[in-house]
């Protein structure tokens, strides 16, 4: 036992190393905020709160989290750590990809032993697999998979993608084979929970035995056919996924003819700039928008290396059987993503995710094949450049005006990064600059449901409520089911004093909205306004349900219950909002009234007092305490509270009325 610990020293030392620069790389990345599409699928996600639902992901435009459960479920084990608090989501984003990382060694490792590959490393597979595995884990093109959190997605999937393959060479070099073969099913069924990306996996795995193990397709069927047949029917659970959540990941993308022509031509530049970005990882970008290709010229320079490429890789599958097995991974692992034709997104930097492996232990293991141990020391020092640009990156992600600044001033023509800019000066309170922002972003993107609430928003904001709701307007239109459009529409429509336009929009956002406790309270006020209270009440009380904790709810719906006569529902909710918000001085004012009524005097004298504490020129407060005092037999302190009250409020009749009574 004693020796055979001795023979695996170099693999966990090696191990222990990635593990370590990894860390070095990332020690800057924990205080990293929210980013992005973050704010949807983390902090806008009520399923990640409770394990009981985490299963369950929302579905629908903007959540990454649709369709794919565990990582869902590994957001909520987060959420039961630190709640919204970043660090434990950056930690588990971070022990992801060092496990990738080394299950990409043991992967490299164990394929440089294979027979089909014998003599080319001449006993030096450990420290190629270390220095192959070692450049992936500290490329800085990995930032935007590890730091930026959302995109777990994809490095969550990327590990159970590379356990997959880890897996098969195991299920069919081990003795005893059995084992091997259920964790590698299990593997690739766990991925398909994660990505949709992961369909690839099983068409790679076949490709994989070909290569290094059957010698063709033929023996490789006939030698594993159980395996081989369990990783296609993974694709089975894939498929429920998505037809559960609605088939076209919430009209992330389409599938029409147009569409298709449209998106694989902006697919060559994608890929040319990954090819780009894996061999000189420079400039990268967070958020490049949709580049949308209106002639062929534009294509062309891009085209010409993707093209032979892609012929390379067709004549190497052929001629250079390892080679072609690395390329045609490049292309397939891409291929989900460059297919279907995303609306939102052509070229995405974390899609490079898991090709990237296929880049590097191509170029590194040409590399070391031809010039063996000479070059090993000039790849290290390209590993260590590379963790120093990755904690350079993650300093970008560390402040989002940083980021988004950055991302602008490389891809001025993003619209989306040019909003999101505007969304952080908005969020600072520099609202000419978040419309100039805004403004910039539609006009690049007029179609941009997202950019035009934006600047409906600053509209609202600065005194605009129907050029607001104009804005809203034509987000709905181009996003039907735009729920927040919806819902500010109608707050807009009340400040106007319009509450009859301002119930179907209400109405509709309470049913589009995943937590709809604000939509409820906004309709409820819109039925106020047109004397409906007992259905104003049953919105507030929907409201409440939602989010037990949203205090105005529970204020305006204790202002209707008291109205009503039920003093005893509403001194609870009464009760309830000045404890949730004990600087509301509607609160506890309105609560002295009901306390007032049902013959609790003293109780009533402090709420009131509790109101002219946080608003001491509260006229109607200092009017209810006068006539609690007048009750109390205190009429000099009665007199005082009637006169402030007339002071506060001059028109306040009713208090120029208890003066005179009281002269």
């Amino acid at each position: 036992m004693w020796t055979n610990i001795q023979a695996k020293r170099p693999v966990w030392l090696a191990g222990a190393a990635i593990a370590l620069a990894a860390l070095a790389a990332y020690h800057n990345s924990f205080g990293g905020p929210f980013l992005f599409d973050d704010e949807q699928s983390i902090l806008h996600n009520p399923s990640i709160r409770s394990f009981s639902t985490a299963l369950t992901p929302p579905g629908g435009f903007g959540f990454t989290v649709s369709g794919r459960p565990l990582l869902n479920l590994s957001l909520a084990l987060n959420y039961a750590v630190s709640g919204t608090e970043v660090w434990s989501y950056h930690a588990l984003n971070l022990l992801i990809h060092v496990l990738a990382g080394l299950t990409l060694f043991g992967l490299v490792r164990r394929t440089l032993a294979l027979p089909v590959l014998a003599g080319r490393f001449a006993g030096q597979e450990l420290p190629a697999a270390f220095v192959i595995a070692l450049l992936w884990t500290l490329h800085p093109l990995q930032t935007e998979s590890v730091t930026y959190l959302i995109q777990r997605a994809e490095s969550l999937m990327g590990l159970f993608y590379l356990l997959t393959l880890y897996g098969f060479v195991r299920a069919a070099t081990a003795a005893s084979a059995r084992g091997w073969q259920v964790a590698t099913v299990a593997a690739c069924a766990l991925g398909m929970a994660c990505k949709e990306v992961m369909v690839t996996a099983p068409v790679v795995a076949v490709l994989y035995d070909r290569t290094f193990l059957a010698g063709s397709f033929r023996a490789a069927w006939e030698r594993r056919r159980g395996l081989h047949a369990g990783l296609f029917a993974t694709w089975l659970p894939l498929a429920w996924l998505v037809a559960t959540a609605g088939g076209d990941r919430g009209g992330t993308f389409v599938l029409t003819p147009e569409a298709f022509a449209g998106y694989w031509l902006t697919q060559f530049e994608a890929v040319a700039r990954y090819l780009q970005l894996a061999l000189w990882p420079s400039p990268l970008v967070f958020e490049y928008g949709v580049t949308p290709v209106t002639a062929w010229t534009q294509v062309l320079p891009y085209a010409v290396p993707v093209v032979a490429a892609a012929g390379a890789t067709l004549w190497a599958l052929r001629f250079r059987p390892v080679a072609g097995f690395l390329g045609a991974a490049f292309f397939l692992i891409l291929a989900p993503t460059s297919l279907l034709p995303g609306i939102t997104q052509t070229i995405v930097e974390h899609r490079m995710y898991l090709p990237l492996a296929a880049v590097i232990a191509l170029v590194a293991g040409a590399v070391m094949a031809a010039l063996g141990r000479r070059v090993w020391p000039v790849l290290l020092v390209l590993a260590l450049v590379a963790g120093g640009l990755t904690a350079r990156r993650n300093a970008d992600y560390q402040d989002e005006f940083r980021l988004w600044q950055d991302t602008v001033t490389k891809r001025p023509t993003s619209a989306k990064a040019q909003n999101n800019l505007g969304r952080v000066h908005f969020l600072r309170g520099e609202l000419p600059e978040a419309r100039q922002r805004y403004e910039l972003a539609v006009s690049l993107d007029p179609g941009s449901a997202q950019t035009r609430y934006n600047l409906g928003l600053v509209l609202d904001a600065t005194g605009q409520p129907e050029a607001a709701i104009a804005q809203y307007a034509e987000a709905v239109r181009i996003l039907p089911y735009f729920a927040q459009a919806r819902l500010r529409t109608a707050s807009a429509l009340l400040r106007l004093g319009r509450p009859a336009e301002a119930v179907a929009p209400a109405v509709e956002a309470t049913r589009l909205l995943v937590e709809p406790a604000e939509a409820y309270f906004t309709l409820g006020q819109a039925q106020a306004m047109l004397g409906r209270p007992a259905e104003a009440a049953e919105s507030y009380r929907a409201a409440v349900k939602h989010d037990p904790a949203q205090a105005e709810a529970r204020l305006n719906l204790g202002i209707m219950l008291a109205q009503a006569g039920e003093l005893a529902g509403a001194r609870e909710q009464l009760g309830e909002a000045a404890r949730l918000r004990p600087q509301l001085p509607e609160a506890h004012a309105n609560l002295g009234i009901v306390l007032a009524e049902s013959g609790r005097l003293p109780e009533a004298v402090a709420s009131f007092q509790r109101a002219l504490e946080l608003r001491p020129d509260y006229a109607a407060a200092h009017y209810n305490l006068g006539n609690t005092l007048l009750r109390l037999g205190r009429v000099e302190e009665a007199r005082g509270h009637f006169t402030a009250a007339v002071k506060a409020a001059p028109d306040f009749e009713a208090a120029r009325e208890m003066l005179e009574r009281l002269r």
